[in-house]
């Protein structure tokens, strides 16, 4: 199975899983009608949202290019991304709205103990869901499903903060602890929702590789280029699960198109050792030519006699 068929499978599940995850949520806000337990349940809803959003975009930044978009549709899962920080804001301006007339009139809470165990055992799920996505996120370069999954830790952490306030609450016998609480909630949601957007955007611009990969791809560079005189003005993009590497390679103002075209080559089967399914492309030029940008040293390969 391919890796893009592996991220929408994944994204897929997360639809009923998000449903799952936001009933439960909902029963415990009603068998105890605390603020605090209902804005867990409506940042929850936000995720079903999401969930539907990222598998769309997925599906879509895994279509092959054509000739409107020749480089491909991968910046698709950018725009989910995107959107799913700012429907977090949403979920926090909500969060807000229900807690705020609740400080000023608090309530106790009914069947709290219910109501706690139903939540933690959402939270639990959504602890391993979380963990699931953000590793599958990082494995194969999905920034959809690295939002989805940081969204819902983030949905983990706020059921953690609702749970330990509600025993205080409960503890003490302050009621109004229960909206307080809530607002707190609304402020970390609005943090993460700014953190997922800023993400997103970065990667919009076209953001390079990370600093390690770029080093791999200069030292495959450097030991694939063998026959030519260097590298320069080397850039790196990453564009959703796709790497776009761009570079001159300088050669002898007399070697053969032939003898070239075989340098380039074995680059491209160097760059995509360390960078698997890497799209490049390397303008040839002679040693006549003005170097500027990142330069890569070839690495010299000499014979031994006996």
């Amino acid at each position: 199975m391919e890796n893009s068929d592996r991220v929408k499978r994944l994204a897929l599940w997360g639809i009923p899983l998000a449903f799952f995850v936001m009933g439960l949520k909902l029963v415990a806000w009603w068998v105890t009608g605390s603020v605090a337990l209902l804005s867990d349940g409506l940042e929850s809803s936000v995720n079903v949202v999401a969930a539907i959003v990222a598998f769309a975009a997925i599906t879509y930044a895994a279509k092959p290019a054509d000739k409107t978009h020749p480089f491909g549709h991968h910046k698709a899962e950018y725009l989910s991304a995107v959107l799913e920080g700012v429907l977090i804001v949403v979920a926090a301006l909500l969060i807000v709205a229900e807690a705020l007339p609740a400080v000023l009139a608090p309530a106790p809470m009914e069947a709290p103990a219910l109501g706690l165990a139903i939540n933690f055992l959402a939270g639990v799920i959504n602890a391993a869901w979380a963990y699931t996505l953000i590793r599958a996120g990082k494995r194969y370069r999905s920034p959809a499903l690295s939002a989805d999954g940081q969204h819902i830790l983030s949905d983990v952490v706020t059921s953690v903060g609702v749970l330990v306030g509600l025993v205080l609450a409960i503890a003490t016998g302050y009621a109004v602890l229960d909206p307080l609480l809530a607002v707190l909630v609304a402020l970390n949601i609005l943090y993460q929702g700014w953190k997922v957007i800023a993400h997103s955007v970065d990667g919009l611009m076209d953001h390079a590789v990370e600093p390690e990969e770029a080093e791999a791809i200069q030292a495959a560079i450097a030991a694939g280029g063998t026959g030519s005189l260097g590298v320069h003005d080397l850039k790196t993009r990453r564009a959703g699960a796709a790497t776009f590497v761009d570079f001159h390679l300088v050669v002898p103002a007399r070697m053969p198109v032939g003898e070239a075209h075989d340098i380039c080559d074995r680059l491209e089967d160097a760059i995509r050792s360390v960078q698997p399914g890497a799209q490049i492309a390397i303008h040839v030029e002679p040693e006549t030519e003005k170097a500027h940008g990142i330069r890569v040293k070839i690495e010299e390969v000499h014979n031994e006699q006996d």
